[in-house]
């Protein structure tokens, strides 16, 4: 009955301390994690903070509009939007979404430091479409405003 009581306590221990162990990892913090704390929101019910709106990444693109053209249906087209980080602190692009299922998105994954530059790439399938499209794509970055609108234009041909 001794044995039995030693292993019980000994699972009891081997428990405790997976669980200590858990939350330890939890609150630790890895190179490659941000945080919210590098988020700040200049918007108040009063207005804008125009101090901490200063002090925020700005996300410039060298356009926001890009037109294909003529495409036969069924071609997959590319594009890359570049753009720069003319803001005082890093860029972190959270979320990209696009406004049809044909279209994809490559953002960047790591913060875009003050003064560098990058690019999101967008993918179009013109498989299902036919006509005059016009695709959007969302981007959602610590910016002021929070979203950023590209958008994507073809007049896709039957073959």
């Amino acid at each position: 009955m001794g044995s039995l009581i030693n292993n019980k306590t000994m699972k009891k221990i081997a428990l405790l301390v997976i669980g200590v162990l858990i939350l330890w990892s939890c609150g630790t913090k890895k190179d490659d994690q941000y945080g919210v704390e590098i988020i700040s929101n200049p918007a108040t019910a009063n207005g804008t903070d125009k101090k901490i709106a200063e002090k925020m990444p700005v996300l410039t693109f060298e356009t926001v509009t890009h037109n294909f053209g003529k495409v036969i249906q069924g071609e997959r087209l590319s594009y890359s939007f570049k753009f720069k980080n003319t803001g005082k602190s890093n860029l972190i692009i959270s979320y990209v979404e696009t406004s049809c299922g044909c279209t994809t998105s490559t953002p960047p994954k790591e913060p875009i430091a003050p003064g560098e530059s990058g690019e999101i790439k967008v993918t179009f399938d013109s498989k299902t479409k036919s006509g005059e499209v016009t695709n959007q794509v969302m981007i959602t970055a610590n910016t002021f405003p929070v979203n950023t609108s590209l958008i994507l234009k073809a007049n896709v041909i039957r073959p």
